[in-house]
């Protein structure tokens, strides 16, 4: 019998996801989903992936929305949403009117009308919008508040931001916005205008959104900003359509959006990518593994441990013996992460007493200090002195504790390090569903952005979190939860097959950007790849198998099968609907796909094999799969036969395909 619904199987939450209701303003194509436009499309050419209403607190955190009156009116080749809103959390009460409208000339505008019903501080309230990361390189018409003009380019490269007075600020001239116009293809722009605040871009591919953010009010700006209760608020954003042919406009808009089905194509021709060595972090609990959660673990072909020592703390030792008794229990080496103040000195000379008491078997130090964005010189060159008789066999790294954002504004002395590392996750600036499978593709570009400071250093993404670790941009100290309430850290779909095609989808696109490492989740808990035997602390909130693993195990497990090995290139068609990996190793081959998107897809895998053993996840058998691991990986898979070497297949929601073989046959 079931123990979980179908939701929490899929992505964690027994409730349905919101309605997606399609929409047009003329040649344009949209979605409206809860309040917001995404994916505003002129045939297959996203114009704009985002628009929505942000409400930040002093500390970056967003006060989610509450709706109510919504009215919806759709025509054939227009549309008009009404609705009323309420942001209110802690000292924050702001409501307003939102008004979307659509004409059949191709122009959006939306209006926010709103006042303050309390006094409160923050960092943000108004619209904002998210050009889709495909147009880099596109030709871009700038238009300032002072009424200039210049014309630029969206960068290929993900571009540095600032720190100007410990603040983050967006590279001229994306700034004193009025207007932005893109050149969509030669003859046609979709220009962008904002009224009601002055707005600025800023690169959001810096913290994996697949997008560039254009918002209000700029960082410029002291912030928090103290709001008055009766204070009104209103902003609007207009986006028409530039055509130097109506004609040409007409039959972009004819054109299909996205292929159906959707295939994955294996790149037989593009020289092969070795597989990132992978390894997953110590719990966060404080339980010691189990001798059945140590033989799953084995099961993972890990590489490393992560450990994290903050060396100004006076009990560090105890988790480093754990750690260190972990990894040799699973035969892997550590990634250390050190941790130190300006009293480095005395603190890496007392780790070194210790290390020549307990020998760890470390294989890379991660220095970081508690005041800098990234690793600077000082702190380099103190450790590779004080270390230096353990570093003959580990390399030295450094970088960003945080996001890749901090490693491409203060980029540290890549010369001095063995490695350059910095942390991902997914929930910087968003939480739904589609928005965190957007982030998948820039993860590709942040390790080849990197390279370009970096050289030919290796580079570890170390750690890979569905949630933020901590918030290196607060201004206060974060709040502790809620009685009932998770820990910020902890994302329920961790459990989920989400979980499993998101982390398939980031193995992914970190492996064909070249990273040499990556380090996922813990080993288990909440935050891990499996149940604790004793199950969830808050069983109700995040819904798990006592003693079960959770489907993102599977793909690290298959994944794990092939380590040593190497990627072949893969391309989707469609990449926020299907992720794919594609490894070969010892003549054999196996590709992984997982669906992204909560519905069925039709899709073809081409260059395959004339004969190949499936396998699949899904929501038939997932429970399975997290019960008894061991039985579901040595179920037997069904063997087919493709068409010239193109596999035709059905994946359910959130579903992930196995496929194997023989690369010589």
């Amino acid at each position: 019998m079931s123990q979980l619904t179908q939701s929490v199987l899929y992505y964690g939450k027994d409730e349905p996801l919101p309605e997606q209701i399609p929409l047009r303003a003329g040649p344009l194509q949209l979605l409206y989903e809860n309040g917001d436009l995404r994916y505003i499309k002129l045939g297959d050419q996203e114009l704009v992936r985002r628009l929505y209403v942000a409400i930040r607190d002093r500390n970056w955190g967003t006060v989610l929305p509450r709706y109510s009156n919504i009215t919806v009116e759709i025509q054939p080749d227009s549309f008009e949403i009404q609705y009323d809103v309420v942001n209110q959390q802690g000292e924050i009460d702001f409501r307003w009117h939102g008004v979307l409208r659509g004409e059949a000339n191709g122009r959006v505008t939306c209006t926010l009308d709103g006042a303050a019903h309390s006094t409160f501080l923050r960092n943000r309230i108004g619209f904002c919008l998210l050009h889709p990361m495909g147009i880099a390189g596109a030709p871009a018409r700038i238009e300032h508040v002072d009424g200039s003009q210049e014309t630029y380019v969206f960068p290929q490269y993900i571009a540095p931001q600032l720190f100007i007075d410990g603040l983050i600020k967006p590279v001229a001239p994306f700034e004193e916005l009025r207007a932005v116009a893109h050149e969509v293809t030669p003859g046609i722009w979709a220009k962008v205008r904002f009224t009601g605040e002055t707005f600025e871009m800023e690169d959001q591919r810096n913290w994996t959104d697949a997008s560039y953010k254009t918002y209000g009010t700029p960082l410029r700006l002291p912030f928090p900003v103290q709001v008055e209760a009766g204070e009104h608020i209103a902003q609007a954003v207009t986006l028409s359509l530039q055509a130097d042919d109506p004609a040409q406009l007409a039959a972009l808009a004819k054109a299909p959006t996205i292929a159906t089905p959707v295939t994955l194509t294996l790149d037989r021709t593009a020289p092969p990518r070795p597989l990132p060595a992978l390894g997953l972090q110590i719990n966060s609990h404080g339980t010691a593994l189990n001798a059945q959660e140590i033989a799953r673990l084995q099961a993972l072909h890990l590489h490393h441990l992560r450990i994290d020592l903050h060396l100004a703390q006076a009990d560090y030792d105890a988790d480093l013996r754990r750690a260190i008794t972990e990894a040799n229990a699973l035969g892997v080496g550590l990634e250390v992460a050190l941790c130190v103040t300006d009293n480095a000195t005395v603190e890496l000379t007392k780790l070194t007493s210790l290390l020549a008491e307990l020998q760890p078997p470390v294989q890379s130090w991660l220095l970081y200090h508690v005041k800098e964005k990234t690793t600077s010189e000082r702190w380099i060159t103190l450790a590779r002195t004080i270390l230096a008789s353990y570093l003959s066999q580990a390399r030295l790294g450094g970088g960003a504790n945080a996001y890749f954002t901090e490693l491409n504004c203060v980029r540290p002395p890549a010369e001095l390090l063995d490695v350059v590392v910095y942390s991902v996750n997914p929930q910087v600036h968003a939480f739904d569903n589609s928005s965190l499978m957007e982030t998948l593709a820039a993860q590709t570009v942040t390790v080849t952005s990197a390279r370009q400071f970096c050289g030919d250093r290796p580079i570890a993404v170390t750690p890979v979190t569905l949630q933020p670790r901590f918030n290196p941009n607060a201004t206060g100290p974060e709040p502790e939860p809620a009685p009932g309430e998770l820990p910020s850290q902890v994302d329920v779909r961790q459990m989920s097959l989400f979980g499993a095609g998101w982390t398939l989808g980031s193995i992914s696109a970190l492996a064909q950007g070249g990273a040499q490492s990556v380090t996922y989740y813990e080993t288990n808990g909440w935050r891990g790849v499996m149940e604790r035997a004793t199950g969830s602390p808050l069983p109700q909130r995040f819904q798990s198998i006592p003693g079960g693993v959770f489907p993102l195990y599977h793909v690290l497990a298959d994944v794990g099968d092939f380590a040593d090995g190497a990627v072949i290139t893969t391309h989707s068609s469609a990449d926020l609907c299907v992720a794919g990996l594609a490894l070969h190793k010892d003549g054999q081959l196996r590709v992984l796909t997982a669906n992204l998107t909560a519905q069925a897809q039709s899709l073809e895998v081409r260059g395959l094999p004339a004969t190949v053993n499936v396998h699949i996840l899904d929501v038939t058998n997932v429970e399975a799969a997290m019960g008894a691991p061991e039985n579901w990986r040595v179920k037997a898979a069904t063997m087919q036969q493709t068409h010239a070497g193109t596999l035709a297949l059905e994946l359910s929601p959130y579903a992930v395909l196995r496929i194997d073989g023989d690369l010589k046959s």
